[in-house]
């Protein structure tokens, strides 16, 4: 599991190491890291050119100290300060090595095969101020390899959030723990590969967890010898209506695929015969359509049989919260997802029950159930999970380039599997039918929603290859998926 970290506990740690370590041990153990992954990134350091952008802080110290141990390699290191008050000592031992400081910074970065960006440190908060945001603009446009220290200029470390201009980089190489902020979006696109420079700190439990393989497959059900399809989980699936009948063929399909030991689907007429006609080994129960194409009467539903965690919301339409009344009424797990979310809008009493509840909007859904604008949740996407777990009572899965997952307990997860191509019609039913499977077969909401994640943006990068997918192709190489996964620790 990777342990991910905000900048208080970061600073707390290194506060601690300091007290106990001789004066600037920290710092030329972090440049020595940064200098190796520069010089890796070069493969040839002597007559390479390198660009330091440096500001006041201690990412600044860092960067000249990394310049100096690559000027002795050969490589011509030229530094543009910003701000009054650079590292003295970097500042010294660049010149010392043969670096130099220089004021046309156009040219120099427009001539650099690499880059090292040292502007603010993980401290910074809000946009970037002049003339680090110009600098930042400048980067954009540049050829040369750029590798941040620490966090990418103009990137909130603990959060990910961007406010205004922010360096781009290609690779960040970051020290002591991860910090969140590089793994959310929108930071997340900003900070390239990320790489782990340890300095010795002694970090508490970490604010955000991100799962590995490992994880996954140690938290996934396992069928005994003596399991049947009972003790499997068996999963009540209400998706789809008369016009969205694919909804709940992909649902459907995602629930089976993903493990449960029985699938039931409740739904219309229309819906309830696609679903028949691809997955046969669905116990289908017919309830009448009314005038908007969908459930006439949602009290039938819970007549379909006993099942141990119900699914809804997928191609459902505006007109589901008589649907939401009935599953939300029972004592089961609930996943609720799609436009069933925002028929709960203005009804949120609903969702906070005693039983496990796991909510799966993307931004707009999510904006529409909080009331807030969908950029404004893209940029802080962190802040908004958690408080709506914490206001809603229900776990939170926010989809998106980064999805997180925060638990009411204030547990919060981010998923480091998906690929763009995952956002296609169609693959937020996938993952709502595998998440509702999960609850089935007895995960938590908040594992049934992270584990879940993992799983979808893995099938994700099995099914496209680079190349555009369909919602389906998630199904077909669900089993791949699966078995590469349990394969890590069997």
């Amino acid at each position: 599991m990777r342990s991910l970290y905000d900048v208080p506990q970061i600073r707390a740690a290194e506060e601690q190491l300091l007290a106990v370590v001789p004066d600037g041990a920290l710092m030329a153990q972090a440049a020595a890291g940064l200098a190796r992954r520069c010089a890796d990134l070069l493969g040839r350091v002597y007559g390479a050119r390198v660009v330091l952008l440096v500001g006041s802080g201690n990412n600044g110290g860092d960067a000249l100290y990394a310049g100096a141990l690559l000027a002795r390699r050969g490589a011509a290191v030229q530094a543009v300060v910003v701000g009054q008050t650079p590292h003295v000592g970097g500042l010294a031992a660049l010149r010392s090595a043969g670096g130099r400081v220089v004021t046309e910074t156009e040219s120099a970065v427009a001539a650099a095969d690499l880059v090292i960006d040292g502007l603010v440190g993980i401290g910074a908060t809000g946009a970037l101020r002049e003339p680090a945001a110009t600098l930042a603009r400048l980067l954009a446009g540049s050829q040369a390899v750029v590798v941040a220290v620490d966090v990418p200029s103009g990137v909130d470390a603990s959060s990910g959030e961007v406010h205004g201009d922010a360096v781009r980089a290609d690779v960040t190489v970051t020290f002591g723990g991860l910090k969140a902020g590089l793994l959310v979006s929108p930071g997340a696109g900003f900070a390239g590969l990320v790489e782990l420079v340890q300095i010795g700190l002694d970090l508490p439990e970490p604010a955000v967890t991100a799962l590995d393989a490992a994880d996954v497959a140690a938290l996934l059900p396992t069928p005994t010898g003596e399991a049947s399809k009972y003790t499997r989980g068996v999963v009540g699936v209400v998706t789809g209506s008369q016009q969205y009948t694919g909804a709940a063929v992909l649902s459907t399909g995602g629930a089976l695929r993903a493990g449960a030991g029985m699938v039931r689907f409740v739904g219309v007429p229309h819906a309830s015969d696609q679903v028949r006609a691809r997955w046969p080994e669905v116990v289908v129960t017919e309830v009448v359509a009314g005038d908007d194409g969908q459930i006439a009467d949602p009290a039938r539903i819970v007549d379909a049989g006993r099942v141990q965690a119900w699914a809804f919301g997928s191609g459902h339409g505006r007109g589901s919260i008589g649907v939401a009344e009935t599953l939300l009424g029972t004592d089961l797990p609930v996943l609720v997802d799609a436009d069933a979310l925002t028929a709960l809008a203005d009804r949120h009493a609903l969702l906070r029950r005693s039983a496990g509840t796991l909510i799966t909007p993307h931004a707009g859904e999510f904006a529409r159930l909080m009331h807030t604008d969908r950029d404004d949740v893209e940029a802080h996407r962190l802040s908004w999970a958690r408080r709506a777990a914490d206001e809603l009572g229900v776990t939170v899965l926010l989809k998106g380039s980064t999805t997180v997952v925060a638990d009411p307990d204030g547990r919060t997860a981010v998923n480091t599997t998906a690929t763009a191509w995952l956002g296609t019609a169609g693959s937020g039913d996938v993952l709502s039918g595998v998440c509702g499977s999960l609850l089935a077969q007895g995960l938590s909401p908040f594992d049934a929603g992270r584990v879940g994640a993992f799983l979808h943006g893995l099938a994700g990068q099995l099914a496209s290859h680079g190349a555009p997918l369909v919602a389906a192709d998630l199904l077909d190489v669900w089993p791949d998926v699966e078995r590469t996964v349990r394969a890590v620790v069997a």
